[in-house]
C-alpha cells in the first residue's frame, strides 16, 4: 500500500517533494496511532514534530484527486455510482469553527456539534464504498445547507464523470429542488427517496383532440386510488410489490421515474417512494442503486471506531499488559537492565501524558 501511495503522490503535479514526503508519513501515522488525531498525539507515533504537523496542515492538499487516483490505481474498473451523506460529530468545546445544530441519526434529533459531508464512490460489484471527498459543514449567510451540499457535489462532478460515474445517490433529505437542479446542471443524474405524500402529477397520455393547447398533465397522483395507473414490475420479496411510472414532480419541476415499493402486512399497507431524474432508468436498477447507498455508513463507522474520529483512548496500561505477556512468553527477565529499558520504553509507546 505504501508503494501505491508514493506512486500516486508522484503523479500529482501540484504536489512538491516536501509535501509528498509529509503526506506519505502522515498516512502511515494515521494507520497506527491511537486516540484523537491531534498534533501532539501523532507526534508520539512518528518522527515528525508538532510544529511540522501544524505547518503542513495549514496548507491545502487535493485529497479528492488523491483518493480518486488511489481508487483507480488499486481497484478494477467495475460499475460505480457516487453517494452523499453527512454525519454528526460530537464536540464539547465552544470555540471550534462550524459549531451548530446538526441532525444526529443515532439519537434521532438535532444536537450541538459539528458535521462532516462525505461524497463516496460505491463499487457495485464489490458492494463497497470508498471515501472520495469530505467537507465540514459550515453555515454561511444567504445560503442554506442544502445549497452548500450541492456546491460540494458540483465542484467534484467533473472528477466523477472522468471515471464514468453518472449517478449520485442521496437519502430523502437531499430531495429538494435547490439540491437536485444544480446536480443535474452539472451533468449528473440523481437517485433518491421521496416523501410518502410527495406532490406528483400524471402526464396526459390520451390522444390530442385538436382543440386548444395540448394538455400536459392529467391530475394529481393518488397512490392508493391510482394504483392501476402504475406499471407493476414484480415482487421484491414476500409482501413487497414494485410499481413504477414516469411522472412530473412539482417540487423538482421536472419529469422523474418514480418507483413505489408497496408493502402489505397484517392488513396494513405502507409504501416507500424511490425516484431517479433519469426517466429511462429501470426500476430494479433504481432499487439496486439506492440499496448500495447504505455502504457509505460503514465509512462513517470506521472513521469513528478505528481512527479516533470522535474519541480518545489511553494506552499506557494496555501496553504494560501486552509487554508482560510478550516478555513472559519469550522468557525475558526484567531484572536485566537492557530488557527493563525496552519494557519501560514500549510501555510508554503512544501513551498520553498524565
Amino acid at each position: 500500500m505504501e508503494s501505491i501511495v508514493k506512486t500516486v503522490l508522484r503523479s500529482m503535479s501540484n504536489v512538491n517533494k516536501s509535501q509528498r514526503t509529509f503526506i506519505a508519513a502522515l498516512l502511515t501515522t494515521l494507520i497506527v496511532f491511537q486516540g484523537k488525531a491531534t498534533y501532539r498525539n501523532m507526534n508520539r507515533y512518528s518522527d515528525m514534530s508538532e510544529k511540522r504537523f501544524s505547518r503542513w496542515y495549514s496548507r491545502s492538499f487535493d485529497f479528492a484527486l488523491f483518493n480518486r487516483r488511489i481508487i483507480a490505481h488499486a481497484l478494477p474498473e467495475n460499475d460505480r455510482i457516487a453517494a452523499i451523506d453527512a454525519s454528526f460529530i460530537s464536540k464539547s468545546g465552544k470555540l471550534t469553527e462550524g459549531l451548530g445544530w446538526f441532525y444526529n441519526g443515532s439519537v434521532g434529533q438535532s444536537q450541538h456539534g459539528l458535521e462532516a459531508s462525505l461524497i463516496s464512490l460505491i463499487d457495485l460489484k464489490l458492494n463497497t464504498a470508498f471515501a472520495l471527498d469530505v467537507c465540514q459543514t459550515l453555515d454561511q449567510n444567504q445560503k442554506t445547507r442544502v445549497e452548500a451540499y450541492a456546491e460540494q457535489v458540483v465542484e467534484i462532478a467533473p472528477q466523477l464523470q472522468e471515471q464514468g460515474v453518472l449517478y449520485l445517490v442521496g437519502d430523502a433529505y437531499y430531495s429538494k429542488e435547490k439540491f437536485v437542479s444544480p446536480i443535474i446542471k452539472a451533468g449528473l443524474k440523481l437517485v433518491g427517496e421521496l416523501r410518502t405524500d410527495a406532490d406528483l402529477r400524471w402526464f396526459y397520455e390520451r390522444e390530442y383532440c385538436g382543440v386548444g393547447r395540448p394538455k400536459k398533465f392529467d391530475g394529481k397522483v393518488r397512490f392508493e386510488k391510482d394504483l392501476h395507473r402504475f406499471k407493476h414490475v414484480g415482487r421484491l420479496q414476500e409482501g413487497i410489490e414494485i410499481y413504477t411510472k414516469k411522472v412530473y414532480s412539482k417540487t423538482f419541476k421536472r419529469a422523474i421515474n418514480v418507483v413505489m415499493l408497496k408493502q402489505t402486512r397484517d392488513n396494513k399497507a405502507g409504501r416507500v417512494l424511490l425516484y431517479s431524474t433519469d426517466t429511462e432508468l429501470d426500476a430494479l436498477v433504481i432499487i439496486k442503486y439506492y440499496k448500495a447507498r447504505f455502504q457509505i455508513e460503514f465509512l462513517f463507522r470506521d472513521a469513528k471506531q478505528y481512527t479516533g474520529f470522535t474519541y480518545c483512548q489511553l494506552r499506557k496500561k494496555f501496553n504494560q499488559h501486552l509487554m508482560e505477556i510478550l516478555f513472559d512468553k519469550l522468557g525475558l527477565s526484567l531484572s536485566i537492565l537492557k530488557i527493563a529499558q525496552v519494557y519501560e520504553r514500549m510501555s510508554k509507546y503512544g501513551a498520553m501524558a498524565a
